[in-house]
């Protein structure tokens, strides 16, 4: 049976329409009922449901109904012939194999791989590392095509910019600081008119959503080129070095700092940064904790960018030895217990294991690092022919987010999550 509702436009007011977030805008205006004396309506005319089903015709002119007595009655239509692809001519004819289980069946159609698939990554894992400087124009880094030191007042906001235009919105900081401002103790790390601290200020000002990591560790600040304080045997000291570190950290976490993530492997340094931090009221700010740096090979790009070499050894007596595997474990119990936030692994693709093993005895979020030496030999690979650099860069990223990691810190950032947003290199 028919129902008809009356509708009056005397009925209804015209009310401005609701914008904003969570809110959809139809218009300039919307209406709702109102009370008042009744003017001519118009009728409008609901079908029931049974009507509106018998109006309904199949492509033949016949109704549903008639087509649901030809299935009662077992009247179908041929279905259309049942055809085998061929396979080449040569191939042997045999007994198909035995088997209830067959894994292929579930990757046989791109739909249904899409369906199975068991990691994702977006521009929300991401972290955008940024090297600045205190000049104004961008200078190339020849031994990572594509990235530059950034003037920390131009081209670093452009470059921000760009970055979150495909979603990336987290990034860290790594100053290139001029040599007359390094000394023995790295005493520039600290001081709250320092490269780091005016750039944070700026980016909040001009971008307050987004996360800011930095850098705590003394060797930009440093003569020696060294994490530390090195003393006159060329001992790294653990203890002197924490206390400088933690001047730093607060000075960063007092310009705006979301994230300090002391990557200087010293031993206690965690729990004295998280002291230093609440002392000073910066409950809220997180440390990201280098948790298992190897003395790595392949850092050689990024310390070119920053001009960090060290100026005499090397860093293996802080940083971890690349033959340990169960060593990452005390490292990661200790920084747990100490108030670490995130845990990092450094560098990523050659040490996924490790990933894999703070991922599988830790609840806390896993960071990898892709460094300088793994983004700088894809983009040599792509640039000669022996890879597809994109292809690669996309699977190295998806098998650190396998292996375990939450967070990528990585120099595709950028170029990543805009071939994510399905529009390539940006």
């Amino acid at each position: 049976m028919a129902s008809t509702v009356s509708f009056s436009p005397a009925n209804v007011q015209m009310l401005p329409a609701r914008s904003g977030r969570g809110h959809a805008a139809f218009g300039s205006c919307s209406a709702v009922p109102r009370a008042g004396p009744r003017l001519r309506s118009t009728a409008v005319r609901v079908s029931s449901e049974q009507e509106a089903a018998a109006a309904v015709r199949a492509p033949s002119g016949r109704t549903i109904e008639e087509c649901e007595a030809d299935a009662v009655a077992g009247k179908f239509p041929a279905p259309p012939p049942l055809v085998r692809p061929k396979a080449p001519e040569g191939t042997p004819e045999i007994r198909p194999l035995d088997m209830a289980k067959r894994p292929r069946r579930n990757r046989k159609s791109p739909a249904l791989r899409a369906a199975f698939q068991e990691t994702s990554i977006s521009p929300a894992n991401f972290v955008l590392p940024l090297f600045i400087h205190e000049g104004e124009e961008d200078a190339p880094i020849g031994a990572m095509p594509g990235c530059y030191r950034l003037g920390w007042r131009h081209g670093l906001l452009d470059e921000v910019y760009k970055a979150r235009d495909v979603g990336v919105n987290s990034f860290v900081l790594f100053p290139k600081v001029p040599d007359a401002l390094k000394s023995p103790t790295g005493d520039e790390a600290y001081n709250d008119n320092g490269l780091v601290p005016r750039t944070i200020r700026l980016l909040k000002d001009k971008f307050p959503d987004i996360v800011i990591y930095t850098d705590v560790a003394l060797d930009p600040y440093s003569s020696d080129g060294h994490d530390g304080i090195v003393r006159e045997d060329g001992v790294i000291m653990n203890d002197e070095t924490v206390y400088q570190l933690c001047k730093q950290a607060v000075s960063q976490a007092r310009a705006g700092a979301d994230v300090v993530s002391p990557s200087d492997m010293m031993d206690g340094r965690i729990g004295a940064l998280r002291s230093a931090l609440d002392a000073e009221g910066f409950h809220d700010v997180s440390i990201m904790s280098y948790t298992a740096k190897y003395a790595s090979s392949f850092y050689g790009p990024f310390r070119e960018a920053l001009d960090s070499n060290p100026r005499f050894g090397d860093k293996k007596t802080y940083q971890m030895n690349p033959a340990n595997y169960r060593e990452a474990l005390i490292e990661t119990a200790a920084d747990e217990a100490e108030g670490a936030d995130i845990l990092l692994v450094k560098p990523g693709l050659p040490y996924l294991d490790i990933i894999r093993l703070l991922r599988d005895n830790s609840a806390l979020p896993i960071a990898a690092y892709q460094v300088s030496g793994e983004y700088s030999m894809i983009k040599a690979a792509g640039a000669l022919g022996m890879v597809d650099e994109q292809k690669v860069m996309m699977e190295s990223l998806m098998c650190l987010r396998r292996a375990g990691a939450d967070v990528i810190l990585t120099y595709f950032a950028r170029h990543a999550a805009a071939v994510l947003c399905g529009i390539g290199p940006k």
